[in-house]
């Protein structure tokens, strides 16, 4: 191994091959002058050869630099341990002078600290101050070792053992020297003991830029990954309000009690309010309050509870788009889709949205709802002590409720006046307006009722409008929020629910009387100037009984339909089989079962109210009289697809059940609603002008986007001509005055009705009409268990119900209530050309109209056992009619009149006409209907019928008994028309 010098040396010669020798003794770094080469067997191999003469140079010049250090190294080396123990200080060597590296004893081995002793190495005399033995690029450590005996050189296995010793202390300085040679660093100190516990400045600010760095990246993927999404379902969903025309609620209904309003329809009270309550600054503010949020994260990841604080973009993100979950995963989307949301909406537009959601209580979502639950005003009208009680509530919906729990009515107040000092720091109220103010209790909560009573019909008959005239389906509506404002007028449908319990419900007795479980009642009333349905009567109540009574088509109208064959004969100038045009006036043959001429569908014979027979009658007579027979015959000569056109024209539906071209159209066997009915009578009362039909007076959605309403406002269509529509209406005020009509008399005002009853008394009607107001009234039979169809005899303890009857008391209490206060108006009619005028029986008639009076001690009943003179009977039997002619000469005088009929009504029974002729052999002149049995002498003649049951006029009795004693005892049996 070569010495090395202070002073830079070049680059050391490769080692000789064995045997050649290194160069001159003393060529070595450190050889004093005179010092032989150091023999024996400690030398390595080749120890005994000199070195060449390159190693001498160099090692000449080594001596030379390194004299001066020999006394300084000398000292060092004096105080360093030995072998034994190495030293702790490290020793750097630059790297220009870090090639070859000697003995610090200078004992002449050429031990290499990284390769071992070289051979050749020159023996360093005794007494050499020690040197820095170095390898190239590495620094060694110095060591100590006893210097040799005088004349001895060192071994080779000492400098090997040296040589071990310096491996293991060596410290490795080329990372530190070799670039720029310059002096070496000083290492660093070991951290001991409890400091290990502790990071360094170095460790903790790396730490939180890394803390920085990954949070502002996580920022920035949380932005871009989440999105605003879709509203949650039950966020979007209201309540629909369904409202009296003058904005009086009727009903609500839907999953959630809420109603959108727009920020324009919230007072500003109650804008300042809830956000004294909840975020003061909301306007100036970001969407995310930083220190809310640390809070209430730290609060939720600890299980410690909810936190509130968060802003009012927090709360209507929570609200309207994630739910109520308290989770970690809903807080960060609730974060990131606020500080979009912000970016993207107004101001305006989020609080308008907070306030729409937000819960206060008593299931009202939002502040429309709440107003209306707890103060029953709009939020448009909510001033600054109510509206701070409702922000109060949002903090606590149930707990600050005072009605529900007035034990925290201390609470609820110090939370009122929180709300109410920050409108003032605020500037939104001043001192002296909030002094002023006091504590508004709110009114008592409600049960909710939903649709109970009548709001069930009254929603229901508004969703079937509303699908039928496709304004909405029921899928939109089931979405919500729409404002649904009715022609339904609040006191006349309070006037219809009362006239129907005072003369109906509370008279049945359920438990006593099983046919009183049976009865049902269903009403509707329309403006025949506008066609809006002002009233309406559904049923009991709608949670009990679902159906709706005044809208459902499954019972016959019954004799309610004649009238439309008469405005039909008028509308069409239609005349009779013997070309006579058909008038109030003309006159019918009203014989019971009378088969009807013209029909070519096979025989048809309808019997009248009672089976009772009338003979010839005016057209306003059988109106009056409700006569089948007449009726059937008119609607053929008129042509019954005719009639049907008519009936359409006036307002029924073209799909009403039963509504088809044939004789019995007349009789009433369609099944149209109450309601239809109703629309189609107003018709009339408004001189044939048909307008349309509405219950819809507006619709808005979400307090602001108008519905368009197909038809709304339009004019009302001729739909019959007047003449024909007045000329029904004067023969309508003859049935009220003369007929069945009677019960319309008591609201003293010009009125024109008809009653009807439907096929096995199921059901009785009573139809009528003012000029400004037409309603329309049934009561039915049906099995509350079953839903069959009933007759309604016996109930009310009566033998049967009759349109005179209950459903004319409703009719004319109702209508008396409803148009109070409105001016007596009359008729203004303009009638068909001959109305007026008398018609001569038809020629070559079979049946003349007799000579007799009528005497009878009462008068005779019409439709419905109705006294013709007003007085009900309520189709109570009466004592049969009985007319006895005078007793003719047996042996054929002149004829005599049968006698005056009339009488005291009769009972059920067969029409018999039996009579007991005296005056001569009965085969000799045969029987005939309702007349004498004639003796030998004459032929008898239009003998009427005697006096029939309820419904039927007692009539005359002119059957002659030439000769012999014509006795005419009629009874009539039949179903009430």
């Amino acid at each position: 191994m070569h010495e090395m010098s202070d002073e830079p040396q070049p680059k050391a010669e490769a080692p000789r091959p064995a045997g050649e020798p290194e160069g001159k003794p003393g060529a070595q770094s450190g050889a004093r002058p005179g010092a032989g080469p150091e023999t024996g067997p400690a030398a390595g191999p080749g120890a005994g050869r000199k070195a060449g003469p390159a190693a001498e140079r160099r090692g000449a010049a080594a001596d030379a630099a390194s004299d001066g250090d020999s006394g300084r190294d000398s000292g060092r080396d004096s105080s360093e341990t030995d072998a034994g123990g190495a030293a702790d200080r490290r020793t750097t060597t630059p790297a220009w002078a870090a090639k070859e590296t000697g003995s610090d004893t200078g004992s002449g081995t050429g031990t290499d600290a990284r390769r071992g002793p070289r051979s050749g190495a020159a023996p360093t005399p005794p007494g050499t101050p020690g040197r820095r033995e170095t390898t190239a690029g590495a620094a060694a450590p110095r060591t100590a070792t006893p210097s040799p005996a005088p004349g001895r050189g060192q071994s080779e296995g000492r400098s090997q053992g040296g040589a071990g010793r310096a491996d293991r202390d060596v410290t490795t300085a080329s990372a530190a020297t070799a670039g720029g040679g310059g002096k070496g660093k000083k290492p660093r100190r070991k951290r001991t003991g409890w400091r290990r516990l502790f990071p360094t400045w170095r460790m903790t600010l790396g730490g939180f830029l890394t803390l920085v760095l990954v949070g502002v990246g996580l920022f920035f993927l949380g932005y871009s990954l989440v999105k605003i999404p879709d509203a949650n379902a039950l966020a979007v969903k209201q309540a629909n309000i369904y409202l009296y025309a003058d904005g009086t609620e009727i009903a609500r209904d839907g999953e959630v009690n809420r109603e959108n309003v727009p920020l324009d329809q919230v007072s500003q009270a109650a804008q300042h309010a809830v956000l004294a309550a909840e975020d003061r600054d909301f306007y100036s503010e970001s969407a995310i309050d930083p220190k809310a949020v640390l809070r209430g994260g730290w609060r939720t990841v600890t299980g410690k509870g909810k936190q509130s604080g968060s802003t009012i973009t927090q709360q209507y993100v929570k609200n309207y788009y994630l739910g109520q979950e308290q989770t970690v995963t809903r807080k960060v989307k609730e974060f990131f889709i606020s500080i979009k949301l912000d970016r993207n909406e107004s101001k305006d537009k989020i609080l308008e949205g907070y306030l729409n959601t937000s819960f206060f209580g008593r299931n009202a979502y939002g502040i429309q709802a709440a107003a209306q639950a707890y103060y029953g005003v709009n939020a448009k009208d909510l001033d600054p002590a109510r509206a701070a009680y409702l922000a109060a509530l949002v903090n606590a919906p149930s707990e600050y409720d005072v009605s529900a729990h007035p034990e925290n009515r201390h609470a609820a107040e110090a939370r009122w006046n929180y709300v109410l000092d920050g409108m003032v720091k605020k500037g939104w109220l001043s001192a002296s307006e909030r002094t002023g103010l006091k504590f508004p209790a709110p009114r008592s909560a409600t049960v909710p009722t939903g649709m109970s009573g009548q709001r069930g019909y009254l929603v229901r008959a508004v969703k079937d409008y509303l699908a039928k005239n496709k304004i909405l389906d029921e899928d939109e509506l089931s979405a919500g929020g729409y404002r649904i404002t009715t022609t339904l007028q609040k006191s006349k449908q309070d006037a219809f629910v009362k006239a129907v319990d005072e003369q109906l419900i509370d008279k049945l007795d359920k438990k006593n009387n099983k046919t009183d479980r049976y009865v049902r009642a269903g009403g509707a009333s329309v403006d025949p100037k506008t066609g809006e349905v002002v009233a309406m009567y559904g049923g009991i109540d709608y949670v009990k009984q679902y159906t709706n009574n005044a809208t459902r088509r499954d019972f016959q109208v019954g004799s309610t339909f004649k009238p439309f064959v008469l405005t039909s004969a008028v509308q069409n100038e239609s005349t009779t089989q013997d070309s006579r045009t058909i008038t109030p006036n003309t006159l019918y043959d009203g014989t019971n079962k009378r088969p009807v001429q013209g029909w070519n569908g096979g025989h048809y014979a309808p019997e009248n109210e009672d089976q009772q027979s009338y003979g010839d009658i005016t057209v306003r007579e059988a109106t009056d009289k409700s006569v089948n027979a007449v009726y059937a015959q008119m609607a053929v000569d008129v042509g019954s697809d005719k009639v049907k056109e008519t009936a359409l024209a006036l307002g029924l539906p073209a799909d009403t059940p039963e509504l088809i071209g044939s004789p019995s159209i007349a009789l009433g066997v369609a099944q149209a609603s109450v309601l239809d009915m109703a629309q189609a009578y107003a018709t009339l009362a408004n001189h044939g002008k048909h307008g349309t039909y509405t219950i819809i007076k507006k619709i808005t959605k979400d307090g602001a986007n108008a519905v368009a309403l197909p038809g709304h406002g339009s004019t009302a269509s001729q739909a019959v001509s007047r003449e024909a529509a007045d000329t029904t209406t004067a023969v309508l005020q003859s049935v009220v005055q003369n007929g069945t009509g009677a019960p319309a008399q008591a609201i003293d005002r010009p009125a024109a009705a008809k009653t009807g009853t439907a096929e096995n008394d199921q059901a009785a009607w009573f139809a009528g009409y003012t000029p400004d107001l037409a309603t329309v009234v049934s009561v039915m039979g049906q099995d509350p268990d079953t839903a069959a169809h009933k007759p309604l005899y016996g109930a009310l303890g009566l033998p049967r119900i009759n349109g005179s009857g209950a459903p004319g008391s409703i009719w004319a209490q109702y209508m008396g209530d409803a148009l109070k206060g409105t001016p007596v108006s009359d008729f203004d009619l303009k009638l068909q050309p001959g109305a007026d005028e008398s018609q001569a029986p038809p020629s070559g008639s079979a049946q003349s109209p007799g000579t007799g009076d009528d005497t009878g001690a009462s008068p005779g009943t019409g439709d419905d056992g109705q006294d013709t003179r007003g007085q009900s009977t309520h189709g109570q039997s009466q004592d049969p009619g009985q007319s006895t002619g005078t007793p003719g000469d047996s042996t054929g005088g002149t004829p005599t009149d049968g006698g005056t009929g009339g009488g005291t009504p009769g009972g059920p029974g067969g029409d018999t006409g039996a009579t007991d002729g005296t005056g001569g052999t009965p085969p000799t002149g045969g029987t005939t209907e309702g007349g004498g049995t004639p003796g030998g002498g004459g032929t008898p003649t239009t003998g009427g019928p005697g006096g029939g049951g309820a419904g039927a006029d007692g009539g005359t009795g002119t059957g002659p008994a030439a000769g012999g004693t014509g006795t005419n005892t009629g009874t009539n049996t039949g179903t009430g028309q």
